[in-house]
């Protein structure tokens, strides 16, 4: 009988191998002046089954991409201020519903008009509607940064609360449509029952944080272990996305004193394993379908273009954010990870192509690039 440590040294020696070949090429990207995510994205492409050499284990991948955007969105959570959006930002709280209805009455026509069935043409356009909460917190986050501390704050905010309202509408289209196992009433009732586990644990959780505060090995364990799992009764329990469910356990203990030690726990995982969510993106590429993808692929950045970034410019000074409109803009131009799942679950039921699906991901790819760049080259100016 084989040792499980025998057993399971491939599917480490996978990881090991990724991550290794990823820092390579982030750090050629970034010695280019490129975004480090595109060497990821690279990445994915060299270790995926349609490329010779060296095959990833998907499944092992996906399982730790999905670590990592979790704990991603529980930080972001954990630092918003509501407090402060509320005061300060509070044209973001209609800003971005207006900017998500403009790309879902536009774009489901269009859509439509391609043949995709109704279920797939408002999943694409939600998708078009939605940027990357990975993509931004990198942004925001990164030592290139050219924004200011409003412009993030703001950047936070909308892609947060885009974030919510994507949730809710995914929720009501799949209901509807049929494609989900859980009636609306159902669905309704799953969110509403989170949100209480979540305010329950808003009064619990910063009592236990206090109290280990001191304790270097059993806060990092505690900070960690509260957001998986509070994310994962989110989806087991509630029927909430994991993602989503991540970042509301984040906003209920960012009331609490200890949360920039809290976020500084998190950080070196959050940062280690949503590398692999853009290597995984790039590993679904199958490159001989990419001449026949491109048409679609053009035509998703052209729509999010036209429905995405010029609307979030104009409601950016209509709602008198303090920020730089064209830049913020440009920072919410990316389709991310909400999108990737929608249009994963489109394929999945058949209602868009293998050449449309590709089309998405080639998209995703160069949304998530183009954005970064020229957040920069304006933030230089």
């Amino acid at each position: 009988m084989a040792s499980p440590l025998v057993e399971t040294a491939p599917l480490i020696l996978d990881v090991g191998i990724v991550l290794t070949v990823a820092a390579t090429m982030g750090f050629a990207a970034r010695k280019l002046g490129l975004p480090t995510v595109l060497g990821y994205l690279l990445t994915g492409l060299l270790v995926s089954p349609f490329t010779p050499g060296f095959v990833a284990d998907e499944n092992q991948l996906a399982l730790l991409a999905d670590i990592g955007v979790v704990l991603l969105l529980f930080e972001v959570g954990v630092e918003i201020d509501l407090r402060r959006m509320r005061r300060e930002q509070k044209s973001i709280l209609w800003g971005v519903p207006a900017q998500m209805a403009v790309g879902i009455l536009f774009g489901t026509p269009v859509f439509l008009w391609l043949g995709i069935p109704i279920f797939g043409a408002l999943l694409l356009s939600l998708s078009v509607a939605m940027s990357s909460s990975v993509v931004i917190v990198n942004i925001v986050r990164s030592p290139r940064r050219r924004t200011d501390s409003s412009t993030e704050d703001a950047l936070l905010g909308w892609t947060v609360v885009q974030d919510v309202v994507c949730v809710t509408l995914a929720i009501i289209i799949l209901t509807i449509f049929g494609e989900s196992d859980r009636p609306l009433p159902i669905a309704i009732a799953g969110i509403i029952g989170f949100a209480a586990l979540a305010y329950i644990s808003s009064k619990l959780l910063p009592k236990l944080l206090r109290t280990i505060r001191w304790e270097n090995d059993l806060f990092l364990i505690y900070s960690v272990s509260i957001g998986l799992v509070l994310a994962s009764l989110g989806t087991v329990a509630f029927g909430i996305p994991m993602a989503l469910a991540g970042f509301i356990a984040g906003l209920a203990i960012n009331q609490s004193q200890d949360t920039d030690q809290l976020r500084k726990a998190i950080l070196p995982f959050r940062d280690l394993f949503a590398v692999l969510f853009f290597v995984v993106i790039g590993s679904l590429i199958p490159p001989d379908e990419l001449a026949n993808s491109w048409p679609f692929a053009l035509l998703v950045l052209a729509m999010m273009i036209l429905l995405k970034t010029l609307p979030t410019a104009l409601l950016a000074s209509l709602g008198k954010l303090k920020v730089r409109p064209l830049q913020f803009g440009l920072g919410i131009s990316q389709i991310g990870e909400f999108s990737f799942v929608l249009g994963s679950i489109a394929f999945a039921e058949g209602v868009i192509t293998v050449s449309q699906y590709t089309g998405l991901l080639v998209a995703v790819v160069l949304s998530i690039v183009f954005s970064t760049i020229f957040v920069r080259k304006i933030g230089n100016q």
